[in-house]
């Protein structure tokens, strides 16, 4: 293969990858905790979004509580999220096992 033919084929991928990751900016990954008490949004960049909350666990002598479950559902939304992200990326790539790291 020779190397403009290599340089061309990594600008169309650098071109998706941008594209995919602008697809999974408006995407929304939800994860609940303590049975649906707690809910959280996040977007394809792993930023949250919205949180909800079940009005019977705003209990301001259990603020700790609270805030483990915001804490669990936050980080299972953005492990979607990222799992989301990996397996687009997989699916661009072919599979492929990149020398480098993404930037994302």
């Amino acid at each position: 293969m020779d190397l403009f033919k290599m340089l061309g084929q990594f600008k169309d991928l650098q071109g998706k990858m941008q594209q995919m990751q602008e697809e999974m900016a408006q995407r929304t990954f939800t994860a609940m905790a303590g049975g649906g008490a707690v809910t959280v949004d996040v977007d394809g960049k792993l930023q949250l979004r919205r949180v909800r909350l079940d009005p019977s666990v705003v209990n301001p002598g259990d603020v700790a509580g609270l805030e483990d479950l915001i804490l669990v559902a936050t980080t299972e939304a953005q492990r979607k999220a990222a799992g989301a992200m990996q397996l687009e990326l997989q699916k661009l790539t072919g599979g492929l096992n990149l020398p480098f790291p993404l930037p994302f």
